[in-house]
């Protein structure tokens, strides 16, 4: 842990000598000149003079200076991430965004403090284009899909209506307080407000995901939230675009209202196209990657990202493109390439979201160190208290009237942590620098900045401790099973058909409708005839251990139930015991086992027959307390074949003598389970007064004998 640590100092110390060596506009220092450059011009202009003799070691810092930055931030972003997972009880109190945010703070002040300047920024392109990608792309590749089209409608009124509500709430009520304050806030425009309303609304997804995924929150609680907090993303961009137009517009009359509406629906809905149409077309191409499996996965990304930019070149939703565009290639990409590429494609993304994630977080506490702050107590302190009331009214009456519709009714304790989670990130921060230099410019930026702290540490440090209090239902950490899937399908088919017989167009019936086209076009046309699953069932096992494959290394350490009595079982604990048991069911499947009944045992032909049988020994001195059935045997021991028959006995049936002698086995009807009767009794009264018989009986030995079953395998 100190080695870790250690080493991240001595990273921000090689960072801050690289960044001395450039000047605070970003030019370089005189004294960093190459000897071999003077001032021999007259005017004293630089020119080339030759080198007076050859230089064993030189250094070109500038030469590098932009790849060597990026990778020393990616460096300490990394180690103060890894330091931070090596840190003890540390990760289960505070969260791993205020760490990162505290690191980017002690960064930027030492920066501050050695430079006497401002230290670097996150512009907004750099997030926009080349840092949220790897995010949104990953959250919607490995999307819940079944729990998302299950909710799909909940997410949809929370994402437009409940957004709506925030902004139009929130830069209303700002411009009542500004109305209120026109002595310091007489200048902020109502055009001004929703601006800033529209950007504050922004929750963003990646402090939501790097918060939610470490309390392990059950599965329809965290699909809300993390489903809301994308779609918002889309929504807000959106609408803070259409306020930044009017921003610009001499005047904005009813007819500009009517075609922003119209512009917010084209966007969406254009965005969704354009994902649609790349998920399709890298599908496709993934299909002819048999021979060149090498570079199946980097498809992925690049039909991915090219999504995202053609939006953002045409003006449209970059996130909800890049979202449907992982949605729709997923389950054709799986099912066209091969294991290893699936398993390259998971762990690529996952690395590029987490380092993307990371450097946010890092260059928000960096960037948070300026002089161009700007403070007034009533704009953000109404800011902060605006935001939690207009989210926790807009999540409390829409779910009211969702409810209605619903069959799994979202709890109050639900809508608690909906509303309490909604922190800000860097999208709000990364937008707020996109405004057009205006007075109150610098304030805007102040509180944004003091809204994200304020949701990233104080709620986002008490939001756990408030799921234990409140007992919210926690995730489920065992995968389901072939049967449970199996099951759950049968059930789906179940309600599709009742609602087609009822005439009711659910979203069972839909989902069904959409299985069928799905099956007979789409997965002919875009799945290679090598790779098509013979039947539903072997598709569904496939999947499921895809999803066990990738799910131990991703799952986070279970949660313990403090009401729980006993110890939990470890992870390696449950895996070992499920090993256990299927190895144990497969050798019970494999093993061969004779089927006989009470009455008669039947030789099994499989079994082997020079296995040792299994002897049920009987005492000797027991006196004549039941009645016996008579086996002959000859010199050999053995029986012939007309006594075998007359005696009624089966083949299974062997006796074993400790004499060659012929010898007697008398055996009760009623004696024991392993003891059967099936002879018959006309034959049976004639062999007992044949004086053959009764002669036979006075010489024998009276020695009690055992079956012997061949059937029954030793133990």
């Amino acid at each position: 842990m100190t080695a870790l640590w250690t080493l991240s100092l001595l990273l921000s110390a090689s960072l801050l000598g690289c960044l001395a060596v450039t000047s605070p506009d970003g030019s370089p220092l005189p004294h960093n000149l190459p000897p071999s450059l003077g001032t021999n011009s007259s005017d004293g202009s630089l020119s080339v003079d030759l080198p007076m003799a050859l230089r064993v070691f030189s250094m070109d810092y500038h030469h590098v200076q932009a790849p060597f930055e990026i990778v020393l931030w990616i460096m300490l972003a990394s180690l103060a991430k890894l330091g931070f997972h090596w840190s003890g009880r540390v990760p289960a109190v505070v969260p791993e965004s205020c760490v990162l945010i505290m690191v980017g703070l002690l960064v930027g002040g030492v920066i501050y403090g050695v430079r006497h300047s401002a230290p670097p920024t996150l512009s907004a392109d750099a997030f926009f284009l080349f840092l949220l990608p790897p995010i949104v792309l990953d959250a919607g590749y490995f999307l819940p899909g079944r729990l998302f089209f299950e909710n799909l409608g909940t997410i949809l009124w929370y994402a437009v209506l409940g957004t709506l509500w925030n902004v139009l709430g929130i830069g209303l009520s700002l411009y009542g307080v500004c109305l209120l304050a026109q002595s310091s806030l007489g200048d902020v425009s109502l055009l001004h407000c929703l601006l800033f309303g529209s950007l504050i609304a922004a929750v963003d997804p990646v402090a939501v995901l790097s918060v939610f995924q470490e309390m392990q929150v059950n599965e329809q609680l965290h699909i809300l939230v993390f489903g809301e907090s994308l779609l918002n993303d889309a929504v807000t961009v959106v609408l803070y675009k259409l306020f930044e137009s009017f921003l610009r517009l001499p005047s904005v009359s009813g007819l500009d209202v009517l075609l922003g509406g119209c512009r917010v629906v084209v966007v969406g809905i254009g965005g969704l196209c354009v994902g649609l149409f790349f998920g399709l077309l890298a599908a496709l191409t993934s299909r002819f990657t048999s021979r060149a499996q090498v570079i199946a996965p980097l498809f992925v990304f690049l039909y991915s990202y090219l999504s995202y930019l053609t939006s953002e070149m045409l003006h449209l939703s970059g996130i909800m493109a890049i979202v449907t565009c992982a949605a729709t290639m997923k389950q054709y990409v799986e099912a066209n390439v091969s294991e290893r590429s699936n398993t390259s494609i998971q762990y690529f993304l996952k690395m590029w979201s987490s380092v993307s994630e990371t450097l946010i977080f890092i260059f928000l506490g960096v960037s948070t160190i300026q002089d161009i702050h700007m403070w007034s107590w009533p704009f953000v302190t109404s800011t902060l208290l605006l935001c939690l009331i207009w989210r926790a009214t807009g999540v409390l009456l829409l779910t009211a009237f969702v409810n209605k519709l619903r069959r799994n009714a979202v709890t109050f304790r639900d809508q608690f942590i909906i509303a309490y989670g909604g922190l800000r990130g860097a999208i709000c921060f990364s937008l707020v620098f996109l405004i057009d230099d205006f007075p109150k410019k610098r304030l805007f930026i102040t509180t944004t900045i003091v809204v994200i702290l304020f949701t990233v540490f104080v709620q986002g440090m008490t939001i756990k401790p408030l799921v234990e209090l409140l007992y919210v239902k926690r995730k489920k950490r065992a995968l389901p099973t072939l049967s449970e899937e199996i099951h759950s399908r049968l059930i789906d088919h179940l309600v599709a058909g009742i609602e087609d017989v009822v005439g009711y167009w659910g979203q069972h019936y839909w989902k069904d409708k959409f299985e069928q086209f799905n099956k007979k076009y789409l997965r002919r046309f875009l799945i290679r005839n090598d790779r098509q699953a013979s039947s539903s069932i072997l598709r569904v096992y496939q999947e499921l251990e895809r999803r066990e494959q990738r799910g131990v290394e991703e799952e986070a350490p279970p949660i313990v139930d403090p009401r729980s009595q006993g110890r939990p079982l470890l992870p390696e604990e449950m895996e070992s015991i499920r090993r256990i048991l299927s190895r144990n069911l497969q050798n019970f499947n494999n093993k061969q086992t004779p089927a006989y009944s009470r009455h008669t045992l039947h030789q099994d032909t499989l079994v082997d027959r020079t296995r040792k049988p299994l002897y049920r020994h009987q005492s000797l001195g027991e006196r004549y307390s039941y009645n016996t059935i008579t086996h002959f045997q000859g010199e050999d021991g053995g029986l012939s074949e007309p006594q075998r028959v007359r005696t009624g006995l089966s083949r299974s049936h062997t006796v074993c003598s400790i004499s060659p002698r012929s010898t007697l086995l008398d055996s009760s009807d009623s004696a024991g389970p392993a003891q059967t009767r099936s002879m018959d009794p006309k034959a049976a009264r004639e062999d007992l007064v044949s004086p053959k018989h009764q002669e036979t009986m006075e010489r024998a030995a009276r020695k009690h004998l055992s079956f012997v079953l061949e059937n029954e395998k030793q133990q």
